[in-house]
């Protein structure tokens, strides 16, 4: 018994500190169609750009900054440059239009981090979503550069674990592992990871993890199995070339491939909205970077109105949903008008930046839109503001 618990002891150490224990004797990732350009651009052209597209828990650095030192400490000649591209709430549908702007403004990547798995499952219950979303972001990605390395993480929540301990893979990684798989990228998921380790009696989520927002702990399990991950990838032998990596059928025709920040300085036929170049709040409630102090379309009458034109097949607006937001309706090319609730269950405590999907699945071609404030809003709303940064356009 003694000899057991000491044994204990040294394997749950281990695990928490070690990148190359295998938890359970399982990986926990595959590698796919490898990490091989990457490698070759670290190594052999020593130089590399390394985007991180995720939400709050990869907005807060922790297991991000672990990874980077990795790096680093891994192709110490080697010149990086990193690109934070994490925002809180965000998940794979906001990350789909929003990828030109804060992942590729300066140019194509080597290797991109992307996560979405616990965001797509607290903010949406659209499973189409979850999976149009992040095929819009593989896809766009390497249409800007074939090369560029993509890996999935899949963060872990309490809502994963019930699943997991149920026999069920949760809706969120399940579609995006529809994705990966369809184009060849690595996945490491650290949510079934997380899991097991708990339920081997490892360590716990409560004195150990704590959060879905990791403790230091987590993040450094989160970064050792990244590590681990790319230990292995990197022991293959490196090709003399790199290879573009093909593009294979959609998976989903109304992807978000196309997806794209358009300017709500577009719009038109204003009615009852104004435009506030550096909006912020005046209830004090909780705002997110690149939400506040910025230009935004603004109205808190019912009735108000706007309208824009564009080209695509899908279209929605990203706002901020506050204590008092309001119902929507939204007419496209005068097929009648639809309602969309804007309120969330973060509502009341902070002005959470939202993107909210009007309609995905049009012809390809022109469209005409029309927004206006409905009369009636969310029984828990103390008002019927819409707040718009940026039309959502695919």
């Amino acid at each position: 018994m003694v000899v057991c618990f000491l044994l204990a002891i040294q394997v749950s150490a281990a695990s928490r500190h070690e990148p190359d224990v295998l938890p359970l004797g399982r990986a926990y990732f595959d590698l796919r169609d490898g990490l091989q350009n990457c490698h070759f651009q670290f190594d052999r052209k020593k130089a590399g750009r390394i985007a991180f597209l995720g939400g709050s828990i990869t907005a807060g650095g922790g297991w991000r900054d672990h990874t980077m030192n990795y790096f680093r400490k891994r192709f110490p000649e080697t010149e990086f440059e990193f690109i934070g591209a994490g925002i809180s709430s965000m998940g794979s549908v906001p990350h789909a239009f929003r990828l030109e702007r804060d992942v590729f403004l300066n140019g194509p990547v080597d290797l991109l981090f992307v996560e979405a798995a616990v965001n797509d499952t607290s903010n949406t219950s659209e499973i189409l979503h979850m999976l149009r979303g992040m095929e819009g972001v593989v896809r766009h990605a390497r249409s800007i550069n074939p090369l560029t390395d993509i890996v999935h993480l899949h963060f872990v929540m309490p809502a994963h674990m019930v699943d997991y301990k149920k026999g069920k893979t949760p809706d969120s990684i399940e579609q995006h592992e529809k994705v990966a798989s369809a184009y060849g990228n690595p996945t490491l998921n650290l949510s079934l990871e997380v899991t097991d380790r708990i339920q081997a009696g490892e360590f716990t989520w409560n004195e150990d993890f704590k959060n879905l927002h990791p403790s230091p702990f987590g993040h450094r399990l989160y970064a050792n199995s990244i590590a681990r991950m790319f230990n292995i990838a990197f022991q293959k032998p490196l090709s003399s070339v790199v290879k573009p990596h093909a593009l294979p059928d959609f998976v989903d025709r109304k992807s978000y491939v196309n997806g794209r920040l358009g300017s709500i300085s577009s719009v038109h036929h204003l009615k009852g909205f104004t435009w506030n170049p550096t909006w912020k709040p005046i209830d004090k409630k909780g705002t997110r970077a690149g939400f506040v102090h910025v230009p935004a379309l603004v109205s808190t009458q019912t009735g108000a109105s706007f309208e824009f034109d564009f080209n695509g097949t899908g279209v929605g607006l990203f706002i901020t949903s506050g204590p008092d937001a309001g119902r929507v309706e939204f007419n496209i090319d005068n097929a009648g008008f639809r309602p969309l609730e804007t309120f969330t269950r973060w509502s009341r405590s902070l002005h959470l930046p939202w993107a909210v999907i009007l309609d995905d699945g049009l012809e390809n071609g022109p469209h005409h839109v029309r927004i206006r404030i409905a009369e009636e809003h969310h029984p828990d709303s103390n008002g019927t503001a819409l707040r718009v940064f940026h039309l959502l356009l695919n």
